[in-house]
């Protein structure tokens, strides 16, 4: 099969014409309509509207008689009543500068200063932004930068400092044919999926409440061996009835968005799994509510209806989240490098280090400062934005179904 050779060349004249001003119906149409009565070669094409006022740009091979193009030009443009623009120049189609990213950006509020700050450090580490695209604009704002020359490890590492300073989240993504695979994500529960700490809630039932929240506060941190403390914690709970996680479950309440999260990402192929220090008990009931395609929990003794203050087996701690992801991942098929983490404290760590994008989810400052990517905004369907998918995409999707 022989491929087609495109005419113009790198070195050929070309001419950009631009149109801007008030968004109307035909101009499109009626702008390459007209310029098909010239010997021209569309080489590139950009158009956005922003507001009701419409930016029309496209990159033209030269013809014979540029001055007739230009009346063309400007006969269109008179006609919808826009200002419009040809400029001469020679190629200007060459592929963007090596390496391509996309800044995700998620503020609430977003201020124009830390877009400013962005947008130097990216010139700074020799980048620039070929494109703005805004993702969403409520319940936060996200928007995406395309960047091209810049090292999108160096990009990450340091528009970090910036995001921190003016209190906005950012992810940095390579850009490539990566971003299309199918994915794995794997998700904390206690705090993340949920709001609060399952184990607080039961030991509410024997009232050690206060002081297994203590602990967990600890563990959370970093301060203490998570094993151990799990152990500590469930300890007090010896004699709580099993009736009481029914009331547990009853009481749970998902954090905003999760479940908006869960369903987009499904219609996408995407598979899920849910990787906690918790409980079985309710775990496993999550997982069917949910669809939750894989998941792992402790496993609590339980012996003529009560609980006994022990774990059953092998205990889910922070090496467990991390290999359980990469179980995971073998099962579904999916690379490990295409598997999203979530979560927000110190047991997580290594899965948020094995996974291809770990994401920190509220996260105590210890995980927040060795995440790769921090989410601090309280919505659990900010994450698709990281992955690329619009709010009107969602609620495009919502509406269909």
């Amino acid at each position: 099969m022989t491929l087609p050779v495109p005419t113009t060349h790198f070195t050929d004249p070309t001419v950009l014409v631009t149109l801007v001003g008030p968004d109307q119906s035909g101009v499109t149409t009626r702008l390459f309509e007209a310029v098909s009565a010239h010997d021209v070669e569309v080489i590139d094409v950009e158009q956005l509207v922003v507001r009701g006022k419409l930016i029309l740009s496209t990159l033209l091979s030269a013809p014979d008689d540029v001055t007739a193009l230009e009346h063309t030009v400007t006969e269109v443009a008179e006609g919808f009543g826009l200002q419009s623009t040809v400029e001469h120049g020679t190629g200007d189609n060459r592929p963007r500068r090596v390496g391509r990213a996309r800044v995700i950006v998620l503020g609430s509020p977003l201020r124009p200063a830390a877009l400013a700050a962005l947008a130097a450090e990216i010139r700074r580490l020799g980048g620039n932004i070929d494109r703005i695209i805004r993702m969403a604009r409520y319940p936060i704002t996200a928007i995406r930068l395309e960047v091209s020359g810049a090292d999108p490890d160096l990009l990450q590492a340091d528009l970090a400092a910036v995001a921190y300073e003016h209190g906005i989240d950012l992810a940095v993504r390579e850009a490539g044919i990566g971003e299309h695979a199918q994915r794995l994500v794997v998700m904390d529960v206690d705090s993340t999926l949920i709001q609060g700490e399952v184990i607080e809630m039961i030991a509410a039932h024997a009232g050690y409440e206060v002081e297994v929240a203590a602990v967990t506060d600890r563990a959370m941190r970093g301060e203490i061996d998570f094993a151990d403390s799990l152990h500590q914690r469930v300890a007090l709970l010896a004699g709580v009835p099993l009736t009481a996680l029914d009331d547990v479950y009853r009481s749970l309440e998902y954090t905003p968005g999760a479940r908006t999260l869960i369903r987009t990402l499904k219609r996408l192929g995407y598979k899920f799994a849910l990787v906690s220090g918790g409980f079985t008990h309710l775990i496993d009931r999550m997982a069917d509510e949910l669809g939750i395609d894989y998941h792992a929990a402790n496993e609590l003794e339980v012996v003529d209806g009560h609980l006994t203050g022990r774990l059953v087996g092998t205990v889910v701690d922070r090496a467990g989240k991390a290999e359980a992801l990469r179980t995971f991942a073998d099962h579904a098929g999916i690379p490990v490098k295409n598997t999203v983490a979530i979560g927000d404290g110190a047991n997580d760590l290594d899965m948020l280090a094995a996974s291809g994008l770990g994401i920190a989810f509220n996260a105590k400052p210890v995980v927040r400062d060795q995440a790769r990517t921090s989410v601090n905004v309280p919505y659990l369907d900010a994450i698709v934005y990281l992955l690329g998918i619009t709010r009107e995409e969602i609620e495009a999707a919502d509406a269909a179904d």
